[in-house]
């Protein structure tokens, strides 16, 4: 962008707006990333192979490290494309790997079995002997803490995963499993992924904020861009039709998240910016926050949301942030 005095275009990027970000580290671990994830949400269903390998080219070449998937993405196609671009690069140790266990119909929930059967062919389909970052994709009070715990300890002592998170969980559950972890002496939870974003702070700040810092969490806010909202794509129903989109995108048109959208303008507007970088940039300054985990459906996207890290805004912006998405 040569012009600095003018605003940018919609997607314009300036990666270089703020010092080069540092890796962050995952609540008491030893992983340390890149402060944002690359979500394989949309890897072997609206993403094929050829566009897929475009994303994940392009997440490596802005610097991105942390790849976030899951068993049940695609029927577990994402973990195959994932593992498969890895393998043939020859650079695994270059990246972070998480995936999540728990909605694949094939072992489903968070019984013993399941998870080791599920943790086994996850292995296979990233082609990695172990995955840095385990997730309990969601909570299953069907089957006790100690079994889930027990489980996912003894994979750890195998060296199949190095850390486990939470996923989906209550602050009290969250607070049950460490007790659960203590009394049981096995590994405890190091990371928590949660719905957290402008629009979307309540469920997160009213208790999870709370436990995550009590825990030592490192947090790992998902639908960081609420759908696309946060992108400045969709501010009016014409919006919605143009591009094809409804249901959740359609109820975030209100007053409030639209005066969220109108300040960050003017903050991408002062900083040379464009709207998803400074909603994301907000995510980043937040308690504990390590990679907010957003999806893409082409490798130009990645640009807007790789800036964030390098965007560093001042205490009047997050403050004015802060109060419109109160």
């Amino acid at each position: 962008m040569n012009d600095r005095t003018s605003a940018p275009e919609p997607g314009a990027v300036a990666l270089e707006t703020g010092p080069t970000p540092l890796p962050r580290r995952i609540g008491p671990s030893d992983l340390h990333v890149f402060p944002l994830a690359l979500s394989g949400t949309v890897f072997g269903w609206t993403a094929d192979g050829p566009t897929t390998t475009g994303i994940l080219d392009r997440f490596a070449e802005l610097g991105g490290t942390y790849l976030d998937t899951a068993d049940s993405y695609a029927g577990g196609r994402s973990e195959i494309m994932i593992g498969n671009w890895m393998h043939g690069r020859g650079d695994r140790d270059a990246f972070t790997i998480a995936t999540k266990v728990g909605k694949n119909p094939d072992n489903p929930g968070l019984s013993a079995r399941s998870i080791e059967r599920a943790v086994e062919q996850s292995l296979q389909r990233l082609r990695v002997d172990a995955i840095d970052l385990l997730y309990l994709h969601i909570d299953d009070p069907s089957v006790p803490f100690d079994e889930t715990l027990l489980a996912v300890d003894e994979l750890i002592r195998a060296g199949k995963v190095r850390y486990f998170g939470g996923s989906d969980h209550t602050g009290n559950r969250l607070i049950e499993a460490r007790i659960a972890a203590a009394q049981s002496g096995v590994a405890h939870m190091v990371a928590l992924q949660q719905h957290y974003n402008l629009v979307h702070r309540a469920e997160y700040e009213a208790q999870l904020a709370r436990v995550a810092a009590q825990l030592d969490l490192g947090v790992m806010p998902r639908f960081a861009l609420a759908s696309g909202f946060l992108s400045g794509k969709y501010r009016s129903r014409a919006d919605l039709e143009r591009h094809r989109r409804g249901g959740e995108v359609a109820a975030m048109l209100t007053r409030r998240n639209l005066r969220i959208l109108h300040a960050l303008d003017r903050i991408a507007s002062e900083t040379q910016s464009a709207v998803a970088t400074v909603s994301l940039a907000w995510l980043l300054s937040r308690p504990h926050v390590v990679a907010p985990v957003v999806s893409v459906s082409a490798p130009d996207q990645l640009d807007v949301a790789m800036a964030a890290p390098h965007l560093v805004l001042s205490r009047q912006q997050l403050t004015e942030l802060d109060r419109v998405s109160e």
